[in-house]
């Protein structure tokens, strides 16, 4: 089981947040988020945003840390990268 995690430099609701993604299922990434006391609501297409203060304890629950591209190529690569609908 490999999870990763970007360090929480992404902006909103005034907090700064993570990215965390699975490179294998999404039940997997579930079973994670789950593990860790993420709520389902915080669950966005292909990942779950995780506000910083919790960032520590994905890590020490075995999430990898990665810079936020390289999370992107790992989920792409893996064929999870579920992207944003155009509304133009």
């Amino acid at each position: 089981m490999t999870v990763y995690i970007d360090p929480p430099t992404w902006p909103g609701h005034g907090r700064l947040w993570s990215h965390l993604v699975s490179d294998v299922s999404y039940e997997e990434l579930h079973a994670f988020a789950a593990g860790i006391g993420c709520p389902e609501r915080a669950f966005e297409r292909d990942h779950y945003d995780v506000p910083a203060h919790r960032y520590g304890d994905a890590v020490r629950a075995g999430a990898v840390e990665v810079g936020s591209r390289e999370l992107v190529r790992r989920l792409t690569g893996a064929g999870l990268r579920r992207r944003k609908r155009w509304r133009g």
